[in-house]
């Protein structure tokens, strides 16, 4: 199978021929449909977090079962289904109290180096990456890094929800619990910001006010439900938003993983109100907040893959979507071939698109 290999930092993928086995009893292989790019990628590919290498980077996917192991039941050759990173255990101190995006399992959720999953021609081990490894014809994955959903969900726009739109729109209504009528302000309107546009849009927040430098994507957050919209190159955010809302919102959601951003999605915030962080902060990076405004009972809190139970959220993603409630096709900017892949990370460095999707049909 063909698949788009990341040998150093900062060094264009190759695309070339690797191998994956069989399943073992409670692993499926999957033919990938699509795959989409996302900014979290782009952070590996940058050496931003370190992982080995080489690896076959993705994690935002959709696609059709092959085969699957001897012990698995949920799913048979066929069914269409969307991957999660979250693989989870369902036995852990974490899963048992409603939190399996955090499962703590490693015999599931396996480690950076630790999967045997990939092979290839050459001396050096190929490593997987997220428990997935996407960027792939085929992607071999542990039974509980999937969802099955209906077949009639376009599995282009099926592989969005598979991190993209769970992240940002599981960040507003898990993690943040944004309330009818709340105000909410969402830095960074890339795929993570539109879903957290449209998710609080979806709640029924009083007012959504969308924050990014790239007056497109401030449109398409227009149209995809948010109230207002502040470019930073215009004006200083926070104190944009502190003067639309009259002192600030109940909700800032930062999508972009930054410390600046991070500092004024927490200073923008009125009396009480909660900053959820979802963009990945470098680890060398230190947000730094005035420490009185804690006691003034403003939040600062971390959300990792929308607090996601995706077996639950995603088919109901899905149904948003065939609904018409949830709006996906205004945000897929490019659909592009895995030969692509790299100008499509160019692309998405630039600020030229909101989401680009793999074809690999």
């Amino acid at each position: 199978m063909k698949a788009a290999v990341l040998h150093e930092p900062h060094q264009p993928m190759e695309i070339t021929d690797v191998a994956t086995r069989s399943p073992g009893p409670r692993e499926v292989l999957i033919a990938t449909a699509y795959a989409g790019l996302c900014h979290s990628d782009l952070h590996f590919i940058e050496g931003l977090f370190p992982h080995p290498l080489p690896a076959v980077l993705g994690h935002e996917a959709a696609g059709v079962v092959g085969a699957v192991g001897s012990a698995v039941t949920y799913v048979k050759p066929g069914d269409h289904v969307i991957t999660c990173l979250s693989v989870f255990c369902g036995e852990c101190e974490r899963c048992l109290s409603g939190n399996p995006s955090t499962c703590s399992d490693t015999s599931v959720k396996l480690p950076p180096g630790a999967s045997d999953r990939l092979e290839w021609d050459r001396p050096e081990p190929l490593h997987g990456f997220l428990n997935l490894s996407a960027f792939a014809e085929l992607m071999l994955v542990h039974e509980h890094a999937l969802v099955k959903i209906r077949d009639d969900m376009p599995l282009e726009k099926a592989a969005l929800i598979g991190c993209g739109v769970m992240t940002g729109f599981g960040a507003v209504n898990n993690t943040a619990q944004v309330r009818w009528g709340e105000s909410v302000a969402v830095i960074g309107c890339g795929g993570v910001g539109m879903a957290a546009v449209e998710g609080a849009h979806i709640a029924g927040a009083g007012r959504v006010i969308a924050v990014d430098t790239n007056s497109d994507k401030l449109e398409l957050a227009r149209m995809l439900g948010a109230t207002d919209a502040v470019n930073p190159l215009e004006s200083d955010p926070v104190e944009a938003v502190l003067e639309l809302t009259g002192g600030g919102v109940h909700h800032a959601i930062e999508c972009l993983g930054m410390n600046t951003t991070a500092e004024q999605a927490f200073n923008m915030l009125a009396l009480g109100g909660t900053a959820t962080i979802v963009g990945m902060i470098p680890a060398d990076q230190k947000i730094s907040v005035d420490g009185m405004q804690l006691l003034r009972g403003r939040t600062l809190k971390g959300s990792s893959m929308g607090s996601n139970r995706f077996r639950i959220d995603m088919p109901r993603l899905v149904e948003l979507y065939l609904q018409g409630r949830l709006h996906l096709d205004e945000w897929v900017s490019a659909v592009i071939t895995l030969d692509q892949i790299n100008d499509g990370f160019a692309d998405m460095k630039a600020g030229k698109v909101v989401r680009s999707v793999i074809n690999f049909d």
